[in-house]
């Protein structure tokens, strides 16, 4: 017992010994193999520090935390990655506070990490970045998604996740498929908030819509100020609610929005990512929680549903607690982040590249500081580690990860969630390819894009309030205040608008239409009508459009011609009237002359008439003279027939008929021209005895532009700066006119007695002048401008649009017709003048028919020639002089002898009737039969027997 008393202290003094030995030993090697040590360093190192900074006790950190653990696991036990080389990770908790993660930050660089995972706060990862450019360590976040940090401000800021760039586009996307034009942005007013809005606003700007309010609120907001913010956006116009927050304190918006009866029918929704995340961590559906989301659209990032993600989320259920019922797309992010700085840091390694670091020469500890800033050493091989980073492309659960050239995740996408019942429902995707589509974003990539609005599709959504019908996205705002519209306190032409004494103050035909119009929208629209000018003139109505673009009044309904000028500074409704400028001279009846029904043609156009009848009557005389009994007869006679038969077929009564085939043929051609001259004589006639005829050389708007006598302009129209800037007429020529008296004495007078030559006016105003004067004027020309009126509304006004609807609604119906009629009935006046001169028909009208009439009777009198040619070449005279016996020699002489004939005998010849020539042929022709026959038998009688 005492030796072992006595033994026992040595034996423990021994073993004191042996391990003060071995620490010894140990620590120059553990300094030696410590991977930060610039004097030593492996291309293989046993263990590498891997950083991961976020908030741990989050709805996003809950779900990452065990993603980035089993990742490491992952990473530690596979031999084909990092092999001999294992993976610490160093966890950081930022506390959701700028300030104590930005010191975490710089405690985390002090252990040498080699990247970091994180920060998922956009605003730390802003200050954060600025030392991992210092010490050349690589950030992969897969929280931070402000877009603004893929600045080539922060080059060694990697995101893992998707851009709330590409976020932004699908809402502004989202908001052009339902045609709304406005949207009012609840955001948290910090990096994150600031950032996505941002972007939203200049997505929205490419569809031509835009953010009509921007509501931020501080992080961390009380609900007092929070409901604040929700009562004074909802006395606004917009009905569609962006609400991009954090997840942590985002339901308490909703909550307060259905407290104020803000989720009901009417109202829009659009939520961005942070609310799947929120509802994704949780195991079960909270129906409290569903209670206040119902009908919301939102958006989750798209991940491909393999067998890889399948398996992993497995494992992930295994390792939940208490404090991560569930996991959101975060944890494959997260995940998927480990592996990448793995995957990246063994391709490094095996390509050269060391694990060392060095001290910045920047960085030293100031006398008495417990900063330890000496402590923060710069990666050397960091940028040949970032552009390793840059170039890996991989699959992993969250789908392929890749990066382009903007530093951004290849192929972003999400799926379009509609929360509804106890769950949310997916209505369809986005993706940067295609854009909306009902198709998965993997079948969309083996296709060519098409981000066509045609092709945008999304199943049907059940909105706030249970409703499937599209909300109008926009109301008037029930703040009390109605709408202010200007109305032209006019001198002249009241018909149109005027001031009213009685409600509402004023009245016209303007002003009917858009009571009408406004009766028709689904909506109550309180409005007050102010009057604009002062009475004594009718005021400048560029001045009024200005005046409405300043916000001095919401809207100008009166006679406001819609020009380019004005479409750039407001909007305006379809035009309920059709307007133009026309020019107007002074007229006088034409004087009456005997001679007037020879006018219609020219005279040209009466000698070859004449000429041609003559000639068709001698045509058809010669094809009829030998067949037709009609036209034969003493010289006297045929003269007298020829003539007559000319010019009866001007009145289609000649009494002759035509037998032969040449003649009717001549004959029908000849009738169809004398029907097209008698319809043009008397169409022309009729056109000169009616016409008026200008006191002045004015015939249209060229010609008033190139003369220098003074022109008529109404006061106030938009006409004189259109005279004077697009026709380039001199403003010392142009006289402003009041009203329709001052019309009728300018005209009236003419440019010689101090009047003007013509008035330039919109084609509204001067059909009521014309009327009201007894058309005593008239246009000149043709209208040389085409616009409209309309009703002027702020820039992006959505009341212009339901206007617009209602006026084609009052068009269609007949409405709008008969506010017309009310108010401007009025005597119809042939507006336009035409020239005498151009009632006048010429040769060159007709010159088609002629030809074709003439081509016609010369063909008919060759083709008759020809045939008396061949029937005198069978006739002799001789014949007809003796007996047939006695033309023996005539017989006898050879028949082919050609015998020119006299012009008598051809003349004789051509006067004998038909019958005659064929009687006399036929006889000959019997006759040579019975001497041919005679003659034969004689030879036969004396031939020798």
């Amino acid at each position: 017992m005492e030796d072992l008393l006595i033994s026992r202290p040595g034996h423990m003094v021994m073993k004191r010994t042996l391990l003060l030995l071995i620490f010894l030993m140990w620590v120059p090697i553990s300094v030696m193999e410590r991977p930060g040590n610039a004097s030593f360093s492996s291309s293989r190192p046993h263990v590498v520090n891997l950083g991961a900074l976020f908030t741990l006790d989050s709805v996003i950190g809950r779900s990452a935390r065990p993603a980035m653990v089993a990742a490491v696991n992952d990473v530690n036990s596979d031999s084909t990655v990092l092999p001999a080389t294992k993976v610490n990770l160093v966890l950081r908790d930022t506390n959701c506070s700028g300030f104590l993660g930005t010191v975490e930050a710089l405690q985390l660089m002090e252990q040498d990490v080699f990247a970091a995972i994180g920060p998922q706060s956009s605003g730390i990862a802003h200050t954060i970045s600025h030392v991992a450019n210092e010490l050349h360590v690589p950030l992969l976040s897969f929280g931070a998604t402000d877009p603004t940090l893929a600045a080539l401000q922060y080059p060694y800021f990697v995101r893992t996740t998707q851009s709330d760039y590409f976020q932004m586009n699908a809402i502004a996307d989202l908001v052009e498929y339902y045609g709304w034009r406005e949207v009012i942005a609840i955001y948290v007013d910090d990096n994150y908030g600031r950032g996505g809005i941002s972007g939203l606003g200049d997505a929205l700007a490419r569809k031509r819509a835009k953010i009509s309010y921007k509501a931020p609120f501080p992080p961390g907001a009380s609900k007092s100020a929070i409901n604040d913010l929700l009562v004074e956006v909802n006395l606004m116009e917009s009905r569609v609610y962006v609400v991009h927050v954090n997840p942590d304190s985002g339901l308490t918006i909703f909550s307060i929005a259905k407290s104020l009866g803000m989720m009901s029918s009417g109202y829009v929704w659009i939520a961005t990512d942070w609310l799947p995340s929120l509802l994704d961590s949780s195991a079960a559906a909270d129906p409290n929680t569903m209670n206040l989301l119902q009908g919301v659209i939102a958006l989750r990032h798209h991940t491909p549903d393999n067998d890889l993600q399948k398996s992993f989320m497995s494992r992930l259920t295994s390792l939940k607690d208490k404090d991560s019922a569930s996991f959101n797309s975060y944890a494959l992010y997260a995940y998927d982040s480990v592996w990448l700085a793995a995957r990246a840091l063994d391709v490094y390694l095996k390509e050269g590249g060391k694990i060392s670091f060095s001290n910045d020469p920047k960085l030293h500890d100031s006398s008495g500081s417990t900063l330890h800033l000496s402590s923060l050493r710069i990666f050397d091989g960091g940028q040949q580690f970032l552009q390793t980073i840059l170039r890996m492309n991989f699959t992993g659960v969250s789908g392929q990860i890749q990066f382009g050239p903007d530093k951004n995740l290849v192929h972003p996408a999400y799926d379009v969630l509609n929360i509804g019942g106890s769950g949310s429902r997916r209505i369809g995707y986005w993706s940067n390819h295609s854009h909306l589509s009902i198709d998965s974003p993997e079948i969309l990539y083996t296709r060519p894009p098409n981000s066509s609005t045609i092709n945008q599709k999304l199943y049907s959504v059940i909105w706030p309030g249970e409703t499937t019908a599209i909300p109008r996205g926009w109301v008037f705002p029930n703040n009390g205040k109605p709408l202010r519209i200007a109305v032209p306190n006019r001198v002249s032409y009241k018909e149109f608008v005027a001031k009213d004494n009685g409600p509402p103050g004023a009245r016209g035909y303007c002003i009917d239409v858009f009571e009408a119009a406004i009766n028709l929208l689904p909506y109550p629209v309180p409005h007050t009508y102010m009057l604009y000018g002062d009475g004594k003139r009718n005021p400048v109505y560029n001045n009024l459009v200005d005046a409405v673009s300043v916000d001095k009044f919401d809207a100008a309904v009166g006679d406001i011609t819609i020009v380019t000028n004005r479409t750039k500074i407001v909007d305006f409704t379809q035009p309920y009237m059709e307007s133009g400028l026309v020019v107007v001279a002074p007229v006088k009846e034409l004087k009456s002359s005997p001679w007037s029904f020879l006018k219609p043609f020219t005279a040209p156009m009466w000698c070859v008439t004449g000429i041609l009848f003559l000639f068709v009557g001698a045509v058809v005389w010669v094809l009829e003279h030998r067949i037709n009994h009609e036209f034969r007869g003493p010289p006297s006679q045929q003269l007298m027939t020829i003539l007559w038969f000319s010019f009866s077929t001007m009145f289609f009564s000649h009494r002759e008929n035509t037998v032969g085939t040449l003649g009717r043929m001549v004959l029908i051609i000849w009738l169809f021209v004398v029907l097209i001259i008698n319809s043009s004589y008397t169409a022309s006639l009729t056109s000169i005895l009616t016409v008026q005829q200008l006191t002045s050389r004015i015939e249209g708007i060229d010609t008033l532009i190139s003369s220098s006598e003074p022109i008529g302009v109404q006061d106030g129209s938009f006409s004189w700066n259109y005279l004077i800037e697009e026709l380039n007429i001199a403003e010392s020529r142009l006289v402003k006119l009041k009203n329709q008296d001052e019309y009728y004495s300018a005209l009236k007078k003419g440019p010689r007695g101090g009047g003007v030559a013509a008035i330039v006016d919109e084609l509204p105003y001067i059909e009521l002048f014309l009327s009201s004067t007894n058309c005593e004027f008239r246009t000149v020309g043709t209208e040389f401008t085409k616009s409209g009126w309309g009703f002027a509304f702020q820039r992006d006004s959505p009341l212009a649009v339901d206007l617009s609807t209602a006026i084609l609604q009052l068009s269609e119906n007949g409405d709008l017709q008969k506010i017309h009629n009310k108010w401007l009935t009025r005597n119809e006046c042939s507006m336009q003048i035409s020239e005498v001169d151009s009632a006048q028909l010429s040769l060159s009208s007709f010159w088609g028919l002629f030809l074709i009439c003439g081509i016609a009777c010369i063909v008919a009198i060759i083709l008759f020639f020809c045939r008396i040619l061949c029937q005198y070449r069978k006739f002799s005279p001789e014949a007809e002089e003796g007996d047939i016996e006695d033309i023996e020699p005539a017989i006898a002489r050879p028949r082919c002898t050609i015998q020119i004939p006299s012009c008598k005998d051809l003349i004789d010849f051509v006067d004998r009737k038909e019958e005659e020539i064929k009687e006399i042929i036929l006889r000959r022709k019997s006759s040579d039969r019975k001497q041919s026959a005679s003659h034969s038998s004689d030879e036969l009688s004396n031939s020798p027997s």
